[in-house]
């Protein structure tokens, strides 16, 4: 650490976690040390997920549940248990309210379609609301869409303020007698802001409406617990969290998961099936239709124990100390403007930012040159976008392996592309 950075409190030892990471000693450009700054995209994978999945792919490769063979049953042990180990991540009540999906975005069409088929007192209908924000990733806007042009649902939503906030000031007109659903983002993917979670839900709960949180961005950088939450939903993603892609998962509370109708019918959520019905089987299982990502969940399963060997509370600190660096040091480039907080209380480790009249794109090139990987667009947040009048952004995104070198290094970058386009 160079004297620069003495001031930093609470950082890991990113020298031996990088250790794990096979791609961050990678060079590119001839011979550049690549500076990974996209981790609210995806994030790398230690080795430990690695020889996860390479293990069940070698010795234990089967389909579960059903097999009585020896590999069948290690490979339901192996899926099963990963359940558990995530079940214990977010202080789930019950390993039965955790289901599997391919990624959050699955996990929030499934809420979206479960209410939309479902009987009284869940069922969304023409008079019914739906209640979103304007800072919402398109996972969690569009499924709330479709669900309002199929049932005749009215779609409400908060606005955002100047420096990048919910505006909660008409909370009582959003969130009203009428509203079955309110979902919203517990940390913005675009603005890296950290919602207000108890006051959403406790509107929520005075008019009898579900709560559905998309903690993409909150699962991989602290701690989240869904009793502490009080939630009916929690929905996120594994490759995000040092998981691979192709897994997600949803939380949600057991008496709603019995309650409420599948998604997806096939193979694995049946308890009986003729040619004239069928009955399904208890939660999880009725919302895993088919054969699931097995080899996904085993490697999520070994992300989970690799964050919580480091803890998430140190994760969390370590992640506020850079992203309170980032900002100062952001903020010194003359022209760069952020898009959001601008200081590092109540806000995640994603920053995105303008710089002049530069396109992001550009941005983002001469960047790559220098060996630095930044996100440019406007990262599925397009409403964001257009609320602050610009047409993408810059998105330097931190996590448990970032070090205050790279943000030393994105800087002087910045300097290099203000200096690149004159």
């Amino acid at each position: 650490m160079t004297s620069a950075h003495q001031g930093l409190t609470g950082l890991l030892d990113t020298e031996a976690i990088r250790k794990d990471f096979p791609l961050l000693d990678r060079t590119v450009h001839d011979g550049k040390k690549i500076v990974y700054l996209d981790s609210a995209a995806t994030s790398q994978k230690p080795r430990q997920v690695l020889d996860a999945l390479n293990a069940y792919y070698e010795r234990h490769n089967a389909n579960v549940h059903r097999g009585v063979y020896t590999v069948a049953e290690e490979a339901t042990a192996l899926y099963e248990g990963a359940r558990d180990k995530v079940a214990a991540f977010i202080n789930a009540p019950s390993r039965d309210e955790v289901i599997f999906t391919k990624n959050a975005s699955e996990s929030l069409n499934l809420v979206a379609n479960m209410l939309g088929w479902a009987d009284e007192p869940y069922r969304v209908d023409h008079e019914t609301e739906i209640a979103i924000t304007e800072m919402e990733h398109h996972s969690n806007i569009v499924p709330w869409q479709l669900l309002s042009q199929r049932t005749g649902a009215k779609l409400k939503w908060f606005g955002l303020t100047d420096d990048g906030r919910l505006d909660l000031s008409n909370i009582e007109e959003v969130i009203t007698e009428k509203t079955k659903i309110v979902s919203f983002t517990l940390v913005s993917n675009l603005l890296g802001t950290v919602n207000p979670v108890e006051t959403i839900i406790r509107r929520a709960q005075e008019v009898g409406a579900l709560v559905c949180i998309d903690a993409s961005q909150a699962a991989p950088h602290m701690v989240l617990d869904v009793q502490a939450l009080q939630a009916d939903f929690v929905a996120f993603t594994g490759h995000k969290m040092c998981g691979p892609t192709g897994i997600g998962v949803l939380w949600g509370r057991q008496e709603l998961l019995e309650d409420l109708p599948p998604f997806l019918g096939g193979g694995e959520m049946i308890e009986t099936v003729s040619m004239h019905s069928s009955t399904y089987a208890p939660a999880p299982h009725k919302f895993e239709a088919g054969t699931p990502p097995i080899a996904q969940a085993v490697g999520l399963g070994a992300a989970v124990d690799y964050l919580s060997a480091i803890g998430m509370e140190n994760i969390a600190r370590h992640e506020h100390a850079i992203t309170e660096y980032a900002v100062r040091r952001l903020q010194e480039v003359p022209s760069l403007r952020i898009i959001g907080p601008t200081t590092a209380e109540d806000r995640g480790a994603a920053i995105s930012f303008t710089l002049g009249d530069i396109h992001p794109h550009d941005v983002g090139q001469v960047l790559d040159e220098q060996g630095i990987a930044v996100r440019v667009g406007h990262h599925c947040a397009r409403p964001v976008c257009l609320r602050y009048g610009i047409p993408a952004t810059t998105r330097a995104s931190f996590y448990l392996y970032s070090t205050p070198a790279e943000v030393d290094a994105l800087v002087e970058g910045l300097e290099h592309v203000r200096n690149f386009f004159g």
